[in-house]
């Protein structure tokens, strides 16, 4: 079974990156899942995630967190067995972690990540399955963040839209505070297979995935090749 992760920079939904992640199931019409928890469940977004997948072969699902015994039924663990891909939204982080190991939504995720389930999302749902990188999370500044780890590196997303990432995420590697690992531009994706990168995605040629080292005490950035969806 393989265990498939495909993240991006923004949390913005876009058709050719969800169509991907359906795709990577293997179902004709698989069951997709938004968890919108980072954003505290914004209306907006939930509705945009409706929109895009109007336009693919999905079957739309979203999995609130704010809910009562009363009315739903079904666990945490039950719903998210039942898809095929689950994508995450951005927002904030370290709250969405919380309230996530609270309800045991982490170790939910982790199981269908093994079962082979499809994982992704951008900003805060590319951070989340990363052993840490920066967030705007806490108040007056970017500070470190640990994600759940199913990727044993950290991650930068917005690598090229916001002017204090790309620096911070350097000058933390460079200290030992994180690991090596990845960054996305905004509109850049990698997708993961069984740990390992299998291909970068990109929507143009502005934007880019990196894998992001320290070697000879000097931060080194390999651009990840890889292929513009149409």
């Amino acid at each position: 079974m393989q265990k498939q992760l495909v993240i991006y920079g923004s949390g913005r939904h876009t058709v050719p990156f969800l169509k991907y992640m359906a795709e990577a199931t293997g179902k004709q019409k698989p069951n997709l899942c938004f968890i919108p928890t980072a954003s505290g469940e914004d209306l907006d977004y939930i509705n945009s995630f409706y929109e895009v997948c109007s336009q693919i072969n999905v079957v739309p699902h979203v999995m609130s967190v704010w809910i009562n015994s009363y009315d739903q039924k079904e666990s945490f663990d039950e719903i998210i067995q039942k898809m095929d891909a689950i994508v995450v939204g951005g927002g904030n982080t370290l709250n969405m972690l919380a309230i996530w190991k609270a309800q045991g939504i982490d170790t939910a995720l982790k199981k269908a990540y093994d079962n082979g389930v499809v994982m992704g999302g951008g900003s805060a749902g590319s951070l989340c399955w990363f052993n840490a990188g920066t967030t705007d999370s806490r108040p007056k500044e970017l500070s470190i963040v640990e994600g759940m780890g199913f990727i044993d590196n950290s991650h930068c997303p917005h690598y090229n839209s916001e002017e204090f990432r790309r620096p911070l995420y350097h000058e933390n590697i460079l200290s030992g505070k994180l690991t090596n690992g990845y960054a996305c531009d905004d509109r850049s994706a990698i997708h993961f297979i069984d740990g390992n990168v299998h291909t970068s995605l990109s929507l143009d040629e502005e934007n880019h995935s990196y894998f992001v080292y320290l070697k000879d005490g000097v931060i080194k950035e390999d651009l990840l090749k890889g292929t513009v969806l149409r």
